[in-house]
């Protein structure tokens, strides 16, 4: 291309300077064609000259050229850094030194994480026994705009016990990030642990609005995935029941309250004959005491009862915690729970619930961060079932690699 056609883009640039500024070179005559657009283009800086003060519009250009040209222009703000201008000559800019922002995170606009776990889990039920399988999770995530983003992932269970060799794959989640108005939107099919997940650790296909920083607040309408939510018969509830969700908390600094209600439909009842919807309340509170130490208490209650029990309460306490980021790291935990069946509907803990009736024990576990973004972790679990003689004892270690 010769550098004289390269002069069109004065006008599209909208370069500042003005129309009668003189020409500096001396192989452009005043009646040239070309005059008025270089004279623009020279006065704002953009192009340059050869040092013996001629421009010799008629050789071509090279891409080398040009890209000081567009480089120029970009820091004159005549034209942005997502200009298709500047993705066509991205690695010449590279070397220029000129480093745009929008242009590398367009590059990466689509990223694959994922994370590996190793689990090996013991109770000392007969119909439960051992557990051993390989999880892995790939996460893709695009940027849509500056506003919005899409996260997908894919899940992969391979059970290792020695007398079964099983292997299942889902498309576990696909949901968009976005922001409008000042709310935080997430819509799709995504996991939402409310809390610490006393109540609430599943999956659910709606959408979830979260707003405010200090005072904040969030609101999820959906329908359940998959729970572990059960009828006093050992069934689970409709995969298709509707649930709404709605939580407000306050950050003091070290202390921070929270509230939320849960409503969803036929999930309570002996049998799914009687079901009924399922309404719950929580409080919480959490305190930290000092740099590392960190206490909290939720109170449960239930507007219905089986066997005469609607309410319940969680008290955890917490000891550091370990970053995958950093090796030797770690966190102890330790939490006790006394509550009625009809105050949870999928439960976050990994230790095994004994019966239907609700349940009271405690919990102790460790993290620890054997190398960068390799963590393991035990835990140990002791539950009985209220109203009954019904124990359940559950060691649960696992080692989850993330990359």
């Amino acid at each position: 291309m010769k550098k004289s056609l390269v002069l069109a883009m004065a006008m599209a640039m909208g370069i500042s300077a003005t129309a009668f500024a003189a020409n500096p070179f001396s192989d452009l005559p005043a009646g040239h064609w070309a005059y008025a657009s270089v004279a623009k283009l020279a006065a704002a800086g953009v192009v340059d000259g050869y040092p013996d003060g001629t421009f010799k519009g008629e050789n071509l250009m090279t891409r080398y050229e040009m890209a000081q040209i567009v480089a120029k222009a970009y820091a004159k703000g005549a034209i942005g850094s997502d200009d298709k201008l500047m993705a066509e000559f991205a690695d010449e800019l590279d070397n220029l030194g000129v480093r745009v922002a929008k242009l590398e995170k367009k590059a990466d606009n689509v990223k694959i994480t994922g994370a590996v776990r190793a689990r090996y889990i013991d109770v000392d039920k007969t119909d439960k026994g051992h557990t051993a399988d390989l999880r892995t999770r790939l996460f893709v995530n695009g940027e849509i705009n500056d506003n919005w983003s899409y996260t997908g992932m894919i899940e992969n269970v391979q059970t290792l016990d020695t007398n079964k060799e099983d292997s299942d794959t889902k498309f576990r989640r696909a949901y968009v990030d976005g922001n409008i108005g000042g709310l935080d939107l997430r819509a799709g099919r995504f996991n939402y642990t409310v809390g610490e997940g006393n109540v609430w650790d599943d999956h659910m296909d709606g959408v979830k609005v979260d707003f405010g920083s200090k005072l904040k607040a969030s609101v999820a309408y959906g329908r359940t995935v998959d729970t572990n939510r059960l009828y006093a018969n050992g069934d689970k509830f409709d995969k298709n029941t509707d649930g709404f969700i709605a939580t407000l908390g306050y950050d003091f600094g070290a202390v921070g309250i929270d509230a939320a209600y849960y409503e969803f439909e036929d999930a309570v009842g002996a049998t799914k004959a009687d079901a009924d919807t399922a309404k719950i309340w929580t409080a919480g509170a959490k305190f930290g005491l000092g740099k590392d130490l960190t206490l909290g208490g939720e109170y449960l209650k239930a507007d219905e009862k089986i066997d005469g029990d609607d309410d319940g309460y969680v008290v955890s306490l917490g000891y550091k915690g370990a970053d995958a980021a950093k090796a030797g790291t770690f966190g102890l935990w330790a939490k006790y729970h006394d509550q009625a069946s009809t105050t949870y509907l999928a439960h976050a803990t990994d230790g095994h619930i004994p019966g239907d009736n609700g349940f009271k024990g405690y919990t102790v576990g460790l993290d620890y961060t054997l190398a960068k973004n390799i963590v393991a972790t035990v835990q140990y679990f002791d539950f009985d079932e209220k109203g009954t003689d019904e124990t359940s004892k559950t060691l649960w270690s696992d080692v989850t690699f993330t990359f």
